[in-house]
């Protein structure tokens, strides 16, 4: 048996083995006969490591860490939506724990609590700020790329797990997502937990499977507690690879799986039992829902309602036209969609199923094919997921492919290359890079004013790649070695340049994308929001009142970008609302989260979002409204943007605001309609 040298190279010269003979070769073992890979690769993790290597790996995550905490507080309060629950989980250990809008706990977000437990957390020790809430989703995007790279690195060379770590730190929605403080965060953090714990728990020298694929369940259930069943996506990949591939008798696999199973209720269903069982008096009203359960939010509004459309109390959704953007198998390559995620979307398909075809004839217990499932089935679940769903759906979920992306590119360039001797190998990649310098030419053509020099320097650089790589048959390793060089440019150059024009970009509001913008995109409802100069510290949003009628709550018809985006008080509305705070539970309420979160924000007292999220939510009725205003709870009632095109929500937001305009006087503070709540019409 030959051996690869680990003497450091360009590119880390793999532990795959070159020959034929070694590739092929099934040795059984005696403890389960099955057949067992070459020692060589299956213990490739514990192998000498080259010196390079360390530096290397410290080098990209510090490299990451700077890309994803640069100038991080631009975008100020970024979703002011999940920023106001933060702050009132950081005032109030009821709010923290059921993941409420305000302190005063009216009303919860419309996701599970766990990303705001680790931000109200980082507030509570370092205070109310812009980097106090970003700062733990940066550490969360520098941490996945780690894991990714410890996954990747225990099968294969340190250079797959180099280039895999590479790819998720340098794609443009992963980027923006760590550096924002939607749940997208601690949820892609979680699952490449779980998938490296599965992972892990397939390898031959492996000890306490049990307990590695009892991680891996309480990680997905935590995923559950962030992000609902988007978490589950990647349980098909994870039980296939487990069950296939563990190298003990099936009756032990089935058992671990069920162990698995049992892990990931208790970790994400103690919760859930909590909210059920609480009687509904003593909790805040579940944001998102129209009978205030939980488990009508999670199979309803953001469960099988994404995926058909029928979601009770959307806004711009409802229904089967596509509110929110074509549905399809191109969907993800598509102008809204392309430069976010689809750079290496090709090259990943393709270097996985060549990947899986060179493993084809190693034993059942083979790891690198079980890392090969298991990312691979993450990958096609999840993208025909979101191609085909046709209720809400944002660019920015993608984040949640970006892991598979990269692994599968790391591990099966990695495959290819350990093969490079080889006549076809040479061929495979220059294609490879071909069509990856093809296709990111169409991806940045589509932003027409953009460096438009940029996609022609990458197609020449991946034409001069490919003919670099097809010339090194006949002039040595030296020559692969620039072409491999040459095409990680070509396939990087797109994504890179993405990634630093979203770095360089404040971004806030419920809806954001990365990159610059493209042509032909649709926006879906009420429209996108690539940037922003925004809210919160050192920014300014738009406040909602501007412009309302007098006499009125400023409800404008049809639009929904007063929901989609938190609203800033003055400097005379923030005034008028801490007057005699401290005597109310709420000193406002306001149609909307997002409405409500800025005046939060602003007075960090509480302020009562009328309907949840969308406005359309039966939280409160207007006879609970009454009862708070006659109980002298509420100080002042504030006009806002428009309720957006609500399917089949509650009318109770409305029903109040009729009651208020013609109970209360209006008065105009900086362009805010304001009704204080104690004062009725004479």
């Amino acid at each position: 048996m030959t051996t690869t040298s680990t003497t450091a190279v360009p590119w880390p010269a793999s532990t795959e083995p070159a020959s034929a003979e070694l590739a092929t070769a099934e040795p059984t073992t005696p403890s389960t006969g099955d057949p067992a890979s070459p020692a060589l690769e299956t213990e490739v993790g514990h192998a000498a490591r080259p010196r390079w290597e360390r530096p290397a790996l410290i080098g990209l995550l510090v490299a990451t860490a700077v890309l994803y905490v640069w100038d991080l507080s631009a975008s100020g309060w970024a979703n002011a939506f999940y920023s106001a629950a933060v702050q009132a989980g950081s005032q109030s250990w009821t709010a923290f724990l059921y993941g409420a809008s305000d302190a005063a706990g009216s009303i919860t977000v419309d996701k599970p609590p766990a990303s705001l437990w680790v931000m109200a957390l980082s507030v509570r020790v370092f205070g109310l700020s812009s980097w106090a809430i970003l700062a733990p989703q940066a550490l969360m995007g520098v941490a996945s790329v780690g894991v990714l790279y410890a996954s990747v690195r225990r099968q294969l060379s340190a250079g797959a797990a180099l280039l895999a770590g590479t790819v998720l730190a340098l794609t443009p929605v992963a980027a923006l997502m760590f550096r924002f403080n939607n749940p997208d965060a601690l949820l892609v953090l979680l699952l490449v937990l779980a998938t490296a714990a599965t992972v892990r728990a397939v390898e031959p020298s492996t000890r306490r499977r049990a307990g590695w694929m009892a991680l891996a369940g309480a990680l997905v259930g935590f995923a559950f507690l962030t992000k609902q069943l988007q978490a589950f996506l990647v349980l098909p990949g994870l039980a296939a690879a487990y069950l296939w591939a563990a190298p003990v008798p099936l009756a032990r696999r089935v058992r671990d799986g069920f162990i698995a199973v049992g892990a990931l209720v208790l970790a994400g269903g103690w919760w859930v039992a909590l909210v059920e069982l609480v009687p509904a008096s003593a909790r805040p009203y579940i944001g998102g829902s129209q009978t205030n359960s939980f488990l009508e939010l999670t199979f309803g509004y953001n469960g099988f309602g994404r995926l058909t459309g029928d979601e009770t109390g959307s806004v711009g959704g409802g229904g089967q036209s596509g509110g929110w953007g074509a549905t399809g198998i191109t969907r993800m390559f598509g102008s809204d969609i392309g430069g976010q995620i689809a750079w290496l979307i090709p090259a990943a398909f393709v270097l996985g199923a060549v990947g899986l075809g060179l493993r084809r004839r190693f034993a059942r217990t083979d790891v690198v094919r079980a890392a090969l499932v298991v990312w691979g089935a993450w990958l096609v679940v999840t993208m025909l997921t979101f191609s085909l769903m046709a209720g809400i759906f944002h660019a920015y979920y993608t984040v949640a492919l970006a892991p598979a992306i990269a692994a599968l590119v790391g591990i099966g360039a990695d495959l290819v290359w350990a093969r490079r001797d080889r006549t076809w190998a040479p061929g495979l990649l220059a294609g490879v890079t071909l069509m990856t310098g093809a296709w990111s030419f169409v991806l940045l053509a589509r932003s027409t004013t953009w460096l438009p020099w940029l996609r022609w320097v990458v197609l020449v650089v991946a034409f001069a790649a490919a003919a670099t790589l097809l010339a090194g048959r006949w002039y040595g390793r030296g020559t692969l070695r620039a072409g491999l060089a040459l095409a990680l440019v070509a396939g990087l150059a797109g994504p890179t340049a993405y990634t630093l024009q979203t770095v360089s970009t404040a971004h806030t509001g419920s809806i954001v994308t990365a990159g610059p913008g493209v042509t032909g995109t649709s926006g879906g409802p009420g429209g996108g929001f690539r940037g922003g100069q925004g809210g919160g510290p050192g920014g300014g949003l738009a406040g909602p009142g501007t412009g309302t009628r007098t006499g009125g709550l400023g409800f404008a018809g049809g639009g929904m970008g007063g929901l989609l985006n938190g609203s800033e008080a003055s400097a005379a509305l923030t005034a008028l609302l801490l007057q005699d705070a401290d005597s109310y539970t709420w000193v406002a309420a306001t149609v909307g989260a997002n409405n409500a979160a800025g005046y939060q924000l602003a007075t960090e007292r509480s302020v009562m979002p009328l309907g949840g999220f969308n406005g359309s939510d039966p939280s409160p009725t207007l006879a609970q409204f009454q009862a708070d205003v006659a109980a002298g709870k509420i100080h002042y009632l504030i006009g806002g943007s428009g309720f957006g095109r609500s399917s089949g929500g509650s009318s109770a937001a409305s029903e109040i605001s009729t009651w208020v305009t013609t109970t209360f006087t209006a008065q105009t503070v900086d362009g805010s309609t304001v009704y204080d709540l104690t004062q009725p019409a004479s």
